[in-house]
């Protein structure tokens, strides 16, 4: 399913989502610049390793400090490819602007930080003894989403299905669209966990954690009680 527009009028300019998107492309951009030993250095040293804070006698013995809380919020910016990045700036911009537009800009960029280390937390909580660098926005993306379901609880969302060769499109309500990909995440997460051999290094238990931290943290940042801007009301 790859989502196209949402129907929620957006009437400020969302600062906060543009800013995120030029940054996460900037060093994403920097990223591919760097050689293969620059490049794992990096992930190394600001992508999440979970077991550097699970066993601080390993991470000390490997160089890295289990002091340093960054990886949890730097990770969130590190990008594995370019069909990674877009993935997420695309869902980023579809539905975070309508967020910021409810939240405001300061306390949008607040609940983004806050969720992505959140999701960062629950990725730490899935898998303690990890030594693979996870990184990419998703987490914080998926709490996005679950912002979005919250405060525009009626609106609608355009999807892209493809079904082998044939495009179909389908509107669907942004709560039936999370609904489905949330389930998709837990049954995925689930296996990974059952059937760690299985797994293809996708951050399944971020993405839950990010989306549960959405739907949580907004009810204390934005009030969902306020108008529906697409007129339909709660």
């Amino acid at each position: 399913m790859i989502p196209l527009r949402t129907d929620v009028p957006v009437r400020r300019r969302p600062r906060v989502v543009w800013t995120l998107l030029a940054v996460n492309t900037l060093v994403f951009l920097w990223q591919t610049s760097l050689g293969p030993r620059q490049s794992f250095l990096l992930a190394a040293q600001w992508a999440l390793l979970p077991r550097r804070y699970s066993d601080p006698a390993w991470a000390l013995a490997v160089g890295l400090d289990p002091a340093n809380h960054w990886p949890l919020l730097t990770n969130t910016f590190l990008h594995g490819g370019w069909l990674h990045l877009i993935a997420n700036m695309w869902t980023l911009w579809l539905f975070g602007a309508a967020v910021e537009d409810r939240m405001g800009h300061l306390r949008f960029a607040l609940f983004y930080v806050l969720c992505g280390v959140l999701a960062s937390w629950a990725h730490m909580a899935a898998y303690p003894a990890s030594t693979v660098p996870a990184l990419g926005a998703s987490g914080a993306i998926a709490a996005v989403l679950g912002a979005h379901i919250t405060l525009h609880p009626r609106s609608r969302v355009l999807l892209l299905v493809p079904i082998l060769f044939i495009p179909l499109i389908l509107p669907v309500t942004t709560w039936a669209y999370a609904a489905v990909w949330f389930g998709l995440q837990v049954l995925q997460g689930a296996g990974d966990l059952l059937m760690p051999e299985m797994g293809g290094g996708i951050a399944w238990w971020a993405h839950i954690g990010g989306f549960v931290a959405g739907l949580a943290v907004v009810r204390f940042l934005a009030p969902p009680d306020l108008p529906d801007p697409t007129g339909r009301g709660p």
